[in-house]
């Protein structure tokens, strides 16, 4: 922990370990994601996901 002014202004991390937690900070991101667009957005069927995904499917 490195302080100024007595207050802590930066923390050394190993760069394994901070990679390890951007990875995870970008997994939780997708996952607040998706639950956010589950609220927002509205349920289609299974054929209905079919027919959207097709376009992109070609």
């Amino acid at each position: 922990m490195i302080t100024e002014h007595p207050q802590p202004s930066a923390c050394l991390v190993d760069i394994q370990d901070y990679e390890f937690m951007q990875r995870r900070i970008q997994i939780l991101e997708g996952i607040a994601k998706g639950e956010k667009e589950i609220v927002e957005s509205p349920i289609q069927s299974n054929e209905q996901a079919k027919q959207n995904m097709s376009k992109w499917l070609k």
